[in-house]
């Protein structure tokens, strides 16, 4: 089945209003870009949606109860809601630094969340 999406491009300033054509595995552009990283993007965003994510993670024995975290790269978006579920039921113990990696292959993803700050053990 062949779907319609109208995609806002964010690559530059411009915010192009891109109309696509996709069957889930081809798409085509209808109208509405201005350059060739708007032909990625839409792509992209039509076939295989990402983004990173930022949250806060569950710390034992911490001077915070809460650590945030990110995704090591752009994750992919029905994938989102089971890594937040996994996070949550994951609590890390302290001490832990900045880029220290807290769950490896997220929700097997081959994704790892990472720590952005650091928490010192109480």
């Amino acid at each position: 089945m062949i779907t319609e999406k109208k995609i806002t491009c964010i690559v530059c300033p411009i915010g192009c209003k891109i109309l696509v054509k996709t069957d889930g595995t081809q798409f085509e552009i209808v109208e509405g870009n201005k350059c060739k990283k708007g032909i990625e993007y839409a792509k992209n965003e039509a076939l295989d949606p990402r983004r990173m994510l930022t949250t806060s993670a569950l710390i034992n024995g911490g001077e915070w109860p809460l650590i945030s975290v990110k995704s090591s790269k752009p994750v992919p978006k029905e994938k989102i809601f089971p890594i937040l579920k996994e996070i949550k039921k994951n609590a890390v113990d302290a001490p832990i630094n900045s880029g220290q990696t807290i769950i490896k292959n997220v929700a097997n993803t081959s994704i790892d969340i990472v720590a952005t700050k650091s928490v010192k053990k109480l």
